[in-house]
C-alpha cells in the first residue's frame, strides 16, 4: 500500500495573508554581480579539479562526484520537493523511502525540517514570514547584499519558526517517514563515508578512500548546496515570469539545467502541484524524466502536469 498517498495533505494556506507587493528592479549592475557570485564559485572548483588531475583528482573522483551529485539532488528533487513537500505524483513506500534516504544524504536537514520550510515559503513566498526571500532585508546595494546572502546561505542558521511542525503534520502520520527524518545524521554519515568507501573500493589504496570522501563527498555537498540554494535567491532575482505569480519566482535556464528542473522556478510557482517544472520542449527538465521513468516502470503514478488549457489561463498577459 502506498502510505503518502493515504495521508491528508496539509493546509497551512488558511492564513489571510497581506496583499503582495513587488519589489522595484534590480540594475543590470547588480544581476551582473550576483550572477558572477554564484558561477565563480562553480568555476573555482572546476578550475581546482584542472588543478589536481592525477595526483588528487582521478576518473574514479570524478565519477563519484558526478555519481553522488545526480543521486542526492534528484533526492532533493525528486523526492523532498515534487513527492513529499507538493505531491506531484504517487509512489510506494520502498520509493518513498530511498527518495527520503538520498534527499537526506544532500544534507539540507531532515525530511520534515525542509518539508516544513519549503511549504512556509510558498505560503509567504517573498512576503514577510518566508524563510527565504532576498526581497525583505532593506533598500538600495546593502540590502540587496544582505538579502542575497540570507536567500543564499544565511536562512539556514536562523532559528525555525515556532508554528513549523504545523506544515508537515500530514507526514508524521507516516512511521516510515517518520523515521526517516529521525535518522538525518546517520544519512548525512551514511553520505559521506559511501564514496570514500567506494572510492578505497575501485583504486584498492587508502587514497582513494581520502579523494573519495573529499570529492565524492565534501565537495558534492557544496555543489548540491550551492546549485540548490540559487533556486532560492538567483531564481527570485532574475530570470523570466512566463506564468501569473504572486510573488517574484523566475524560470532561470542555468539553473533549470544545473538543478535538474528546478531552475524554472516561476512555472513552479504559478503551479505548484506539477510534476513538470519545464512544460516547454527546450527546458530540460531532469527530475521529471526520473519519475516519467518510475511512471513507465509501474512505480509512479497520478503524475499531475497542468493540461495546455490551464497553461495558456495561466500566462502572464503583460
Amino acid at each position: 500500500m502506498d502510505e503518502l498517498s493515504a495521508l491528508p495533505v496539509a493546509d497551512p494556506d488558511a492564513e489571510l495573508l497581506p496583499a503582495y507587493q513587488a519589489p522595484e528592479r534590480l540594475a543590470l549592475g547588480l544581476k551582473v554581480a550576483n550572477f558572477l557570485a554564484v558561477v565563480l564559485p562553480l568555476l573555482g572548483v572546476g578550475s581546482i579539479a584542472v588543478f589536481l588531475w592525477g595526483w588528487g583528482f582521478s576518473w574514479t573522483d570524478l565519477g563519484l562526484l558526478l555519481g553522488m551529485y545526480v543521486l542526492t539532488a534528484l533526492g532533493i528533487t525528486v523526492g523532498f520537493h515534487r513527492l513529499f513537500v507538493h505531491r506531484s505524483f504517487q509512489t510506494y513506500p520502498i520509493i518513498q523511502f530511498v527518495l527520503g534516504v538520498l534527499g537526506s544524504m544532500a544534507v539540507e536537514g531532515s525530511l520534515f525540517h525542509w518539508v516544513g520550510l519549503h511549504r512556509r515559503h510558498h505560503q509567504h513566498s517573498d512576503r514577510p514570514g518566508d524563510p527565504h526571500s532576498p526581497h525583505l532585508h532593506g533598500e538600495g546595494i546593502r540590502g540587496l547584499l544582505r538579502g542575497l546572502w540570507h536567500a543564499h546561505l544565511g536562512w539556514f542558521f536562523d532559528p525555525d519558526p515556532p508554528d513549523l511542525d504545523r506544515y508537515f503534520k500530514d507526514l508524521q502520520q507516516s512511521r516510515m517517514l517518520r523515521t526517516v527524518s529521525a535518522l538525518f545524521p546517520v544519512w548525512l554519515a551514511l553520505g559521506l563515508l559511501l564514496p570514500g568507501v567506494l572510492g578505497g573500493v575501485i583504486t584498492g589504496t587508502w587514497a582513494g578512500v581520502w579523494t573519495g570522501l573529499i570529492w565524492g563527498g565534501l565537495v558534492r555537498v557544496f555543489l548540491v548546496h550551492h546549485v540548490t540554494w540559487s533556486v532560492n535567491s538567483v531564481c527570485h532575482l532574475w530570470g523570466f515570469q512566463p506564468y501569473q505569480s504572486a510573488d517574484e519566482s523566475r524560470n532561470n535556464y542555468l539553473f533549470g539545467v544545473l538543478a535538474m528542473g528546478e531552475g524554472f522556478h516561476n512555472t513552479h510557482h504559478a503551479f505548484p502541484t506539477s510534476a513538470r517544472h519545464g512544460l516547454r520542449w527546450w527546458q530540460p527538465d531532469v527530475s521529471y524524466y526520473v519519475i516519467r521513468v518510475l511512471s513507465w516502470l509501474g512505480l509512479a503514478w497520478d503524475v499531475k502536469v497542468p493540461s495546455k488549457a490551464a497553461q495558456a489561463r495561466g500566462r502572464r498577459t503583460d
